[in-house]
Order: C-alpha cells, then structure tokens, then sequence
C-alpha cells in the first residue's frame, strides 16, 4: 500500500441539516482536502456505520488521511453527531473530528483572537457579551472566562443568563461570571467598567445603540458578529477591523470573518496530522491564538 503521505485526503461531513453545507465543502476545498463525502439530514443513529465506513477502509498510520466534520445549521443536533462519531471509535480505530456547526466555534474564537489583539485577556479585564445564550455567545463566555476574563453574561431573560452561568461554573473552575438581563436594564449601566464589548446575539437585532456605545467611556473594543442589518452593535460598520471609532477599537462581522476563515482551513489542516483529534471549542480557540501570531 502507498505511504500515507500519497493518500488523498478524505473528509468525512455530517450534517444535520438536509442539505449538506455548500460554505463548508468549499472552505475545504481551499483547504486542500482531496475528497468530501458529504451526508445531508444525519441522525445520531446513521453516525456509526458512517464513520465504520470511514475508518475500515484504511488502518495504523494511513487512517490520519481520513477526517470527520461535523456540520449544520443546528449546534446542539450537531454536538450530538460530535458524540455519536466519538462513540463508534474502538481501541487505535478513530479518525480525526471537528465540530463547526452554524461556525459557532470558529467565529467565537475568532472573535476572541481579535480582541486579544489590543486588550490582557486577564483578571483585570472585564468583558460584556450581549446575546451570550446564544451558541456562539456561550462559546465566546467559556473562552474570556478560561483566559481568566470576568464576563457579564447578558440576556434578554435574566433566567436564560443565569442558565449559562450555571454551565460555565460547572465546567470551568474558578470562572468569574454574572447574569444580566436587557429587559429594563440601563444599557450604558451593564457596560460601565467593562474594557471589552462582543455582540453575539440574533441576526438583524440591535443590541447596543450608537449613543449606548459612545456613552460607554471605559470600553476600549467593540465587536458585533452580527452580518445582518440592523448590526448588533450601533454604529460599527460590517466590515470595519480594528476601526477607531469615537475612541473604541471596532470589529465588524465582515472583518472578524477574515480570521474566522483562517481558523476553519487551519483546522481543517490539523485534522489530518493525527487520527486521535477532536476539534471542538476549547481546541479550536487554542488553535486560533497560534493562526494569530
């Protein structure tokens, strides 16, 4: 048999959505993948005999040739595929995956790449994320909290805040975390004394004004991850990166997706040094702190 490094490189995609993502086989394709088995509408129950068709098909070191990614619109049915993969591995047999469903963990953590550039992501640094229960506002939370960033976790519902609150607490010691709601909250309140502002919240919804914005005299970055009119936050552009606005350092959607782009093809590039990686939020971060240097 030819040495793996003749092999083609073949990625596996599940998605849960019907329709397998046209974005993700092409932002393989640019990252030098071979071949993509794309599966469309996958259940937790067709995972198994998709990655045992995967994985028989090449042994030892020839398996790191072969990778899963995990994909759709839908981030909680797609960490379910995530562990379905995980648990179809016997003994050597696996293969390596990645978890980028609705591209909540490349955009998260290449939202919090950005803001490393220009503020300590450390004890004294204080960061509010608006739309924080959302999949990519709760990545965005368990990343600054990891770095050891105090984070308002801001909510339209105080309930839904506190939730995710709870789940970071549970899984990351020490975190520094509080619940805010929006609803008759004073926006210009929930960021006073906080250096670093992330919207994360639903496409087309403004979740802090211009004027809110500019009256936020301590906060140093602004980044609004919302491409969709009106953005997130008043008065960035989409595509501003690191744009001086009225003092704050600005990030648009448009130009976080430059290095949310360089996260997902790095990625994609490591799954296929190993067969024993899983890529998921914690390791994709990590990953796009080293894109960045």
């Amino acid at each position: 048999m030819a040495e793996s490094s003749a092999m083609k490189k073949i990625l596996l995609c599940l998605d849960s959505d019907l329709q397998p993502s046209v974005f993700d086989s092409v932002v393989a394709i640019d990252a030098d993948v071979d071949h993509l088995l794309r599966h469309g509408g996958v259940k937790p129950a067709d995972v198994r005999d998709l990655v045992h068709g995967a994985m028989f098909t090449r042994g030892g070191k020839l398996l790191k040739n072969t990778a899963v990614f995990v994909g759709g619109s839908d981030v909680q049915a797609g960490e379910h595929l995530l562990a379905a993969a995980q648990k179809a591995f016997f003994g050597e047999m696996r293969v390596s995956l990645m978890l980028d469903s609705n591209g909540a963990n490349t955009t998260a953590a290449a939202a919090v790449v950005a803001a490393r550039r220009h503020l300590p992501l450390a004890p004294e640094t204080t960061a509010v994320v608006l739309g924080a229960t959302g999949p990519v506002g709760q990545r965005v939370v368990r990343m600054l909290v990891k770095e050891g960033v105090e984070v308002r976790v801001v909510s339209r519902r105080l309930s839904r805040a506190e939730g995710v609150c709870h789940r970071i607490l549970q899984a990351v010691v020490g975190a520094r975390v509080t619940p805010h709601a929006t609803e008759g909250a004073d926006a210009v309140e929930l960021t006073q004394g906080a250096q670093l502002v992330i919207a994360a919240g639903a496409a087309g919804v403004e979740l802090l004004s211009n004027e809110s914005r500019q009256a936020a005299s301590s906060v140093q970055v602004a980044i609004d991850l919302n491409a969709v009119p009106p953005v997130g936050i008043g008065g960035i552009e989409m595509a501003d990166k690191a744009t001086e606005r009225g003092g704050q350092i600005c990030y648009g959607a448009l130009g976080v997706g430059d290095l949310k782009m360089k996260i997902h093809k790095a990625a994609i590039h490591r799954l296929f040094q190993a067969n024993d990686l899983v890529l998921d939020a914690d390791e994709i971060y990590d990953l796009g702190k080293r894109v960045d240097v």
